[in-house]
């Protein structure tokens, strides 16, 4: 599975694209996706610039959802814990 990185780069247009929107360098974006053993984010985007590219995508197509910043994660009930709503 992708990060959330690649994902969001993919969405936008590329690597240079980002780079011009968040106004980063293109080494910076490309860091995003890297681990963090290697210098990178580990596949997080900066706050920062998660809403230039927020603001800048509804502005012209609208593909991007915040969703897209982050990895999907099973829900604390998937994980064995009781919800308490069933509790009643």
């Amino acid at each position: 599975m992708l990060n959330p990185a690649h994902t969001v780069i993919d969405l936008c247009g590329g690597f240079s694209a980002v780079a011009e929107v968040t106004r980063r360098s293109e080494v910076r974006v490309r860091r995003w996706c890297y681990p963090k053993e290697r210098g990178g984010t580990g596949g997080f985007i900066p706050p920062e610039c998660q809403q230039l590219l927020l603001d800048w995508s509804r502005a012209n197509d609208g593909v991007l959802r915040p969703e897209h910043f982050f990895r999907e994660s099973p829900g604390r009930f998937d994980q064995g814990e009781a919800d308490p709503e069933d509790a009643a």
